[in-house]
């Protein structure tokens, strides 16, 4: 991998992380720390936003290698948060009921990968 490409995922990747750092502190503010909203929310809409990305990047290609790294690995990569969702299941399985864990699991998913279909569609629609 070039050195243009790393610094690509690495600035895309700082973007991303504060981001996902700016949802989370919105939705721990406005919908309170009873629920890891900021997780889901960071999740649904990174993977709309893949959607939408894959679609503008597919229209264009041959796209930058460096800018396809910047926004997929880097940008999306640091901002969707499925490690972070691993440990919101697990901490929701011991702190509150297998039940809230697993509405959280199926919710987290489902939505997601309707986010990026979603995306997939509002991106073929606007190029």
């Amino acid at each position: 991998m070039s050195g243009q490409i790393w610094m690509a995922v690495a600035a895309g990747g700082a973007i991303g992380a504060m981001a996902r750092h700016g949802v989370s502190r919105a939705s721990l503010h406005w919908l309170g720390p009873n629920f890891p909203w900021g997780t889901l929310s960071a999740n649904i809409l990174g993977s709309f936003a893949m959607g939408l990305i894959i679609v503008w990047l597919s229209s264009r290609e041959p796209a930058s290698p460096a800018l396809r790294a910047f926004l997929t690995v880097g940008l999306l990569g640091a901002f969707t948060t499925f490690s972070t969702f691993s440990l919101d299941v697990i901490t929701l399985y011991r702190d509150r009921t297998v039940m809230i864990a697993a509405a959280y699991m199926g919710a987290s998913v489902i939505l997601a990968v309707a986010g990026l279909f979603f995306g997939l569609f509002v991106g073929r629609q606007i190029t």
